[in-house]
């Protein structure tokens, strides 16, 4: 496994392998892996002969400070987890701030047609321009033929599919599911950070999450919102930040159910002061 920390370096390795005509796969990570970030890496290689993970945590994207400082990074094990997939088919990018950004570490202004105003936009003042300016770089450094995002980030999946189609890049975009703990927990980085009494009540998440699906089947946005948001205020740890039942394409707030759109129910909590996100389809 060949571990890469200036961009011409890789870039000269994936020269070699793109004149040998093999395809390439990226999996943007911020590292701290777990078994949803090798769920990503394995599908990548179901259509890729090599497969780029890169590991950097983005200053660009965060909002709070604080997050940025305490975010887990833990080069050493990841690199042993993924050994698990593959030994000498996976080519690790693993830069320093100044790699990526040079003296300039500020991020690109974009236009995401309003994607980027919904949702986490509202609460998290420029995180998809810092999103939008590193998967960028990352994929002109890279050049991948086809890029793996989670949809459990699933607003972010749809504005790096916007940024591809506005800025004519040339590579595929494939959302992969969400990938769970037992417990139904939608597994993220942030996880590891839980203490035992907040790791055992943020399944709750899911599980309204999923009632709130089968209530929408009956019953009206607002009127599973306000379930959504009474369950939430009676529970003793966990904060709801927001639930919102939101057109796929638009990440609008659904006013009338149409049978010809879908939908998915998004949701953010606070277990202490660790922000967790999830989301389902509603059909």
């Amino acid at each position: 496994m060949e571990v890469y920390s200036e961009k011409q370096q890789i870039t000269a390795a994936l020269d070699a392998l793109k004149a040998k005509k093999l395809t390439v796969g990226l999996v943007p990570t911020m590292g701290a892996l777990h078994e949803g970030h090798l769920e990503l890496v394995k599908k990548a290689f179901e259509n890729n002969d090599r497969v780029v993970v890169s590991i950097f945590v983005n200053p660009t994207q965060f909002d709070n400070k604080e997050d940025l400082k305490k975010y887990p990074r833990t080069l050493d094990s990841d690199l042993e987890l993924l050994k698990t997939v593959s030994k000498d088919a996976i080519l690790i990018y693993a830069p320093s701030v100044a790699d990526v950004y040079g003296d300039n570490t500020v991020s690109e202004s974009f236009d995401f047609d309003g994607l980027e105003f919904e949702m986490e936009g509202r609460f998290r003042d420029g995180h998809f321009n810092g999103v939008g300016t590193i998967v960028k770089r990352l994929f002109e450094i890279i050049k991948p033929d086809n890029a793996y995002f989670g949809e459990k980030d699933f607003q972010q999946l749809q504005i790096i599919k916007k940024m591809v189609e506005k800025h004519h890049i040339p590579v595929t975009i494939v959302g992969c599911d969400i990938h769970r703990e037992a417990s139904g927990l939608a597994m993220s980085s942030r996880n590891t950070r839980l203490n035992p009494e907040y790791k055992d009540a943020a399944p709750f998440i899911y599980k309204t999450l999923t009632t709130a699906k089968n209530k929408f089947g009956t019953k009206s946005a607002n009127k599973v919102q306000e379930w959504v948001e009474n369950q939430f205020a009676n529970h003793d740890l966990l904060k709801l930040e927001y639930f919102i039942i939101a057109d796929t394409e638009t990440l609008k707030p659904v006013k009338r159910k149409s049978n010809n759109k879908t939908y998915r129910a998004f949701i953010a909590a606070y277990a202490d002061d660790i922000r967790l996100i999830d989301n389902i389809a509603l059909n």
